[in-house]
């Protein structure tokens, strides 16, 4: 069976990674994979996260198996966290969340669910979105179709387009949005579009799907969330999966959660029992250790405050990135698009489209040692004060 099976293609993301760490070159620079750094190009462990592991390991008394879908006590600070504290859907009992491997693994189980469900079922994706949201729902079975999303010449949300394309998705299909820092743009829907298209999708009969997987990256958690509120208070059913990767900085915990906002209080119990199906033939039941740590911090007073201000530091280095870049190339003349620089500082998160071609990615690639994604996407979070004139310096010689 092994001996004749074809080699599978490198990850475009971590088959960059790879190739990165096996170049010998000192002064390598890795722009590519979605990991925050500090000013000193290391992940750092949050100090929050420090403190509420220190005690779960004090009381912890057990490793025995999680409930299949996780704690309630996640799951309350989960929904909270999404949906506000006073939310009338919490209130109404109209959610379920599941604890899930990562928002990956949120991703895939909402997939199952859907292709046991709604086996004709199509998932419309933004053109361009994350590579590997295709991937994860054609391994659940499920086709997937593209929507208008992008202007690559104004690098802009390219509204007027995005909603004539979910005007023609037929009823009952899904429709997959990034809640906040769009991955791989960083050009997000102003709160205005989020409400115009909310109720586009609500006439439509669309079911949207919110890949959240950097709530308080790109204004603060709570504004990061209006999108996802204002879908919730118009759309009857919506599908959240949701991260704490990145603003937990707890990449390799892989702490996740599906939620499920339900019509009604009274589907809550069957989709529950469907979801906890789904979740059992795949990995059976969740990890305890990176959940609980989430957990702890989200109920403690304290331990919030100090996320919250940690969280607040990342974003803002992550936004001092972006004034830097665009200063530093407009000082060496170095123009991104034909309109200048300054739409970098327009968009969210980590990453941004830079306009680089393929052809300009594989020179910084060969000649700088410089790593980035061949669609161009580069990740704010991985430039420094130090290696930002390197950085330029190469941009400005394959432009």
């Amino acid at each position: 069976m092994f001996e004749t099976m074809p080699a599978a293609s490198p990850d475009p993301i971590f088959g960059l990674s790879e190739a990165f760490r096996a170049d010998p070159r000192p002064d390598k620079i890795n722009l590519g994979i979605g990991v925050y750094r500090d000013e000193q190009g290391r992940t750092p462990v949050l100090a929050a996260v420090k403190e509420a592991e220190a005690r779960f390991l004090d009381e912890q008394t057990s490793m025995s198996y999680l409930a299949i879908e996780g704690t309630e006590s996640y799951g309350r600070a989960v929904q909270a966290l999404l949906l506000g504290d006073s939310s009338e859907i919490i209130a109404s009992g109209r959610v379920l969340t599941a604890h899930t491997p990562g928002g990956t693994g949120a991703l895939r189980v909402a997939g199952d669910l859907l292709r046991n469900q709604c086996p004709e079922t199509r998932v419309w994706m933004s053109e361009p979105t994350w590579a590997n949201h295709h991937q994860v729902f054609a391994a659940a079975g499920l086709t997937s179709r593209k929507y208008a999303y992008f202007d690559r010449q104004r690098n802009r949300v390219d509204f007027e387009a995005m909603l004539e394309a979910v005007e023609g998705i037929p009823q009952g299909d899904v429709v997959l949005l990034h809640g906040c820092c769009h991955n791989p743009t960083g050009a997000d829907l102003t709160p205005d579009q989020w409400r115009i298209l909310a109720r586009l999708l609500k006439e439509q009969g669309l079911l949207p799907l919110v890949d959240l997987a950097y709530q308080g990256f790109a204004i603060g958690l709570e504004a990061d969330v209006d999108g996802l509120q204002a879908l919730c208070k118009e759309v009857p059913e919506v599908i959240v999966c949701s991260s704490f990767s990145k603003n937990f900085a707890l990449y390799n915990e892989r702490v996740g959660a599906l939620t499920i906002v339900a019509g009604t209080a009274d589907a809550v119990d069957a989709i529950t029992s469907q979801v906890k199906l789904r979740i059992r033939s795949t990995y059976s039941n969740p990890p305890a250790h990176g959940g609980a740590i989430v957990t702890t911090i989200l109920e403690d007073e304290a331990l919030r405050r100090g996320w919250q201000e940690e969280l607040s530091r990342m974003r803002q280095r992550i936004q001092a990135m972006r004034r830097l870049l665009v200063t530093s190339l407009d000082e060496r003349g170095v123009r991104l698009s034909s309109e200048g620089n300054d739409f970098l500082l327009r968009q969210y998160g980590m990453f941004s489209f830079s306009g680089l071609t393929e052809q300009q990615v594989a020179r910084l690639r060969e000649d700088h040692a410089i790593y980035v994604v061949g669609s161009g996407r580069v990740n704010f979070a991985a430039m420094t004060q130090e290696n930002m004139p390197r950085v330029c310096d190469a941009i400005a010689a394959v432009v």
